[in-house]
C-alpha cells in the first residue's frame, strides 16, 4: 500500500484521475483540511481495490490522526477535488480515557476499536441505530469489519454542539458514527461500492 502518488493515479485511469489543482501546495485537499499524505494513501488504496468499487467518483477519507471535536471525515469527490467533512466518532478500545483522540486501531472482535484501512460501502439497513450502511474490509487490518458489525450509523453522541461544549464527540463500538443531522446525507452520497479509507498518519 506504499504506491506514489503518480502509480495511484496511473492505476486508476483517467475516470478516477484528480485535477492537478488538488496536489498543489494550495489546492483543494490542504484547504480541506485533509492530510496530503493520507490523501495519497487513500488514493493509493482506491488504485489497489479498484476491481471492487462500482462508484469510483467519490471516496470518503477519515483522518484518525485528528482529535474527534474536529470534522475528520472527508467525502471526496475525486474527479473535481470538491470535499465536505464531517464529525465521525472512533471507537472505545482505541481511547479507552476518552481523551478525545485515537490511540490504537485493533482489527480484533471485542476489541470496539476503530481499524484502519479500506472499506467498501456495502448494503443499507435499519438497525438499532436507524438506517446504517454495512461496511465490507478489505485489508488485513479490517478483514473482521463484517463480523465484528463495523457500519456507518447516526447518534446523538455526535454533533457539533457537543464538540463544543466538551472538546471531543462521543466515541462508538468501532463503527463510523457520524451526527444525526449528517447521516441520511452520508448514507446517500456513500453508495454501495464506494471506498471509504480510514487511517492515522502522524508527523515524525
Amino acid at each position: 500500500m506504499h504506491l506514489s502518488r503518480r502509480q495511484a493515479l496511473l492505476g486508476l485511469g483517467g475516470a478516477l484521475a484528480l485535477p492537478r489543482a488538488v496536489f498543489a501546495a494550495s489546492g483543494t485537499t490542504e484547504t480541506a483540511g485533509l492530510n496530503p499524505a493520507l490523501h495519497s494513501r487513500a488514493m493509493a488504496a482506491l488504485a489497489v481495490h479498484r476491481s471492487r468499487v462500482s462508484s469510483g467518483n467519490l471516496i470518503g477519507i477519515v483522518d484518525f490522526a485528528k482529535t474527534s471535536r474536529l470534522p475528520r471525515f472527508h467525502l471526496l469527490n475525486v474527479e473535481t477535488g470538491a470535499s465536505e467533512s464531517l464529525l465521525v466518532a472512533h471507537g472505545k478500545g482505541s481511547d479507552p480515557a476518552h481523551s478525545g483522540w485515537l490511540h490504537r486501531f485493533s482489527n480484533d472482535p471485542g476489541s470496539e476499536a476503530s481499524s484502519s484501512g479500506a472499506y467498501l460501502a456495502g448494503a443499507l439497513y435499519e438497525g438499532q441505530h436507524g438506517r446504517s450502511r454495512r461496511l465490507i474490509g478489505l485489508d488485513t487490518s479490517n478483514s473482521n469489519a463484517e463480523g465484528r458489525a463495523i457500519v456507518i450509523h447516526g447518534a446523538a453522541y455526535v454533533s457539533p454542539q457537543i464538540a463544543q461544549i466538551q472538546g471531543k464527540v462521543g466515541r462508538s463500538q468501532g463503527c463510523l458514527a457520524v451526527s444525526l443531522d449528517d447521516i441520511d446525507r452520508v448514507l446517500r452520497r456513500l453508495a454501495p461500492g464506494t471506498l471509504i479509507y480510514a487511517d492515522r498518519i502522524t508527523s515524525s
